[in-house]
């Protein structure tokens, strides 16, 4: 994978186009003037859970007897539930969270930008290639300056888009991410496949 991929790949995964509405609503309880910083921290503590996960994931994996191919399926299955979710929206299976009050680490930056789709990708990156620590550093913080702008804007954003502007981004998104889906769940399956025949 090339440093410009994996930027990408990153960037579709933290979905923050797709994340607009999730976090309009969890921030429906902060005072809009303080909006902006809310969101600033929460994206600084989910870099620094992807950082972690990005250095320490391997070390987690090995301890849990994990192998990569079953990440990558895991990652694929969970990304897929999400994707799927965002194509076919129902009340009864909303990804949105009622926050009585400010929003602290959850749901903002875990799960929605630092979410178990981003972490089991850092995770695969280093894994495969650790010698390139550098390459997927700059990576991951590429995509998280991606990201930053469009989540410091998201009221400025939806005012903008609309309801039917975000439901259409939303949609394209979750077919996106179907679609990574499917490629991390069938390496999985492939890499399984090739160590146990």
């Amino acid at each position: 994978m090339t440093f410009f991929s994996a930027v990408v790949l990153l960037f579709l995964v933290m979905d923050p186009l797709g994340n607009l509405p999730l976090f309009l609503s969890a921030l429906k309880q902060v005072p809009p003037e303080r909006q902006r910083r809310v969101v600033l921290r929460e994206m600084l503590i989910a870099l620094l859970v992807l950082m972690l996960f990005l250095f320490l994931g391997g070390s987690l994996l090995r301890l849990l007897g994990l192998s990569e191919p079953a990440l990558s399926a895991a990652g694929g299955i969970i990304l897929m539930i999400i994707a799927l979710r965002m194509v076919f929206p129902s009340r009864e299976h909303s990804l949105e969270e009622d926050v009585p009050s400010e929003p602290f680490i959850v749901p903002l930056a875990i799960p929605y930008v630092a979410g178990p789709s981003s972490m089991a990708t850092v995770l695969l990156l280093m894994s495969r290639e650790p010698e390139r620590w550098m390459e997927w550093t700059g990576a991951v913080l590429t995509a998280w300056i991606l990201c930053l702008p469009i989540m410091l804007s998201a009221t400025s954003l939806s005012r903008r888009l609309g309801q039917r502007g975000l439901t259409a981004i939303e949609r394209l998104m979750g077919l996106i991410l179907v679609t990574i889906a499917v490629e991390m769940l069938m390496t999985g399956v492939s890499q399984w496949w090739q160590l146990h025949r």
